[in-house]
């Protein structure tokens, strides 16, 4: 669920290089051993926990000597164009479910909306993207998951605190270790729970006494709704609203950083895609031009709402298509503006893209090969400076450019 959101904060110490020698699994657990018994873990849980674990080495995003390091298979926000991660079909499959789900569980989603202040529709589709309200569910042993991913994963240290977590939720009682089965990064439940999650936003909705994230639809739906709220979501407020662009605003101008209220928006030309004016009590709300595809697809101005979504999973795709599926659940329709077709280069070459901006002296922090708002600026900028089409995506044509500047010493 929020695993995405963990992973951008914790870019911790990488582990060693590949072809160092490394310890034995057996070894390191026992140099894990201290701190989980630090943290209250007794050694009755650990060697209960890991029993016969050994380390699964084919897991996605680890660094090994024999396997080279490549984006997790189960990161399709950062490998999918637009329109292939914001599939039509699948959103009306899912808003169909939603609206089904909607009326069957509506004593639960009065709860959240009275008791946790968030909006129905948004922990539906947040059930409906994470597991297809409950269809898809993952059966990787989370605890040799989250061991294998704190011994030899790229990110150790955010993974040794969530095997500890993990170790405090069986010694809790809260999961057995049979139950205890979730995706290659160790998320959980019907709305995808990382361990730590469990104890910073799991809510007993259903008031029997424990925390079930599995099996109880109150319990899973309040909990999400928990987390969106910490992240800091207003109930009534859109997520975004799909606008047109005018001549005076274009995909160069998006980003948090460009935020102003909608009313400003408006003055320069801004208006809704579906011709409605925009609600007075909007006018004053904060918003920002988010473009998932450039001037490739539709603009939206996203709001506090979007952030809180993407702050749920850091993904501009993740938090459109949540959003997206909301809308649909709660009766709206399609988007105005249509997707065209554009290519998703490799993530080597979106970073060498990245990074050549970053050399021009463009505000890029971080060379991931990953597309998102920034990434869009920037690259909008760059072809509004050299004159050319303003398409705001790593397209072909802008990493020639680019490697033509280099070349011709600029």
């Amino acid at each position: 669920m929020a695993f995405a959101a963990l992973l951008a904060l914790a870019f911790a110490a990488f582990p060693p290089a590949v072809g160092q020698t490394r310890q034995p699994f057996s070894a390191w657990l026992e140099t894990f051993w201290p701190e989980a018994q630090s943290a209250g873990i007794t050694r009755a849980t650990f060697d209960r926990a890991f029993a016969g674990v050994t380390p699964d080495l084919s897991l996605p995003d680890l660094v090994l000597p024999d396997k080279p390091e490549a984006r997790p298979s189960g990161q399709a926000e950062f490998s999918r164009t637009p329109e292939q991660y914001i599939n039509r079909e699948q959103i009306m499959r899912l808003a169909a479910q939603g609206r089904d789900l909607a009326e069957r569980h509506k004593a639960i989603l009065d709860q959240v909306e009275a008791e946790i202040g968030v909006d129905r529709a948004i922990v539906l589709a947040i059930w409906g993207r994470e597991t297809a309200f409950g269809s898809h569910r993952s059966r990787h042993d989370v605890i040799r998951v989250l061991a294998t991913q704190a011994y030899v994963g790229r990110r150790p240290d955010l993974f040794r605190g969530e095997l500890i977590h993990a170790l405090r939720i069986l010694q809790d009682g809260i999961l057995t270790r049979d139950a205890m089965r979730g995706s290659w990064a160790g998320a959980m439940g019907l709305t995808q729970f990382m361990p730590s999650e469990f104890y910073g936003s799991g809510v007993d909705l259903d008031r029997d006494g424990k925390l079930d994230l599995f099996g109880s639809t109150a319990d899973a739906l309040g909990s999400a709704g928990k987390q969106l709220k910490q992240k800091g979501w207003i109930k009534g407020l859109p997520w975004g609203i799909e606008i047109k662009l005018s001549g005076n605003v274009d995909c160069a101008q998006e980003g948090p950083a460009n935020s102003k209220p909608i009313r400003e928006w408006a003055k320069l030309g801004i208006s809704r895609a579906d011709g409605k004016p925009f609600a007075r009590a909007h006018l004053d709300v904060e918003a920002y031009l988010m473009s998932p595809a450039g001037a490739f697809g539709p603009s939206f101005l996203a709001t506090e709402n979007f952030k809180a979504i993407r702050a749920y999973n850091m993904s501009d795709l993740y938090a459109t298509f949540v959003g997206h599926l909301s809308d649909r659940i709660a009766g709206g329709g399609d988007f105005r503006t249509p997707w065209h077709q554009i290519r998703q280069l490799p993530d080597r070459e979106i970073a060498e893209i990245q990074e050549q901006l970053k050399r021009r002296g463009a505000a890029i922090d971080k060379i991931d090969g990953k597309i998102g708002s920034n990434t869009r600026w920037q690259i909008g900028q760059y072809e509004r400076n050299v004159r050319m089409k303003v398409g705001c995506w790593p397209r072909q044509e802008v990493l020639e450019h680019l490697r033509k500047g280099v070349a011709d010493g600029r």
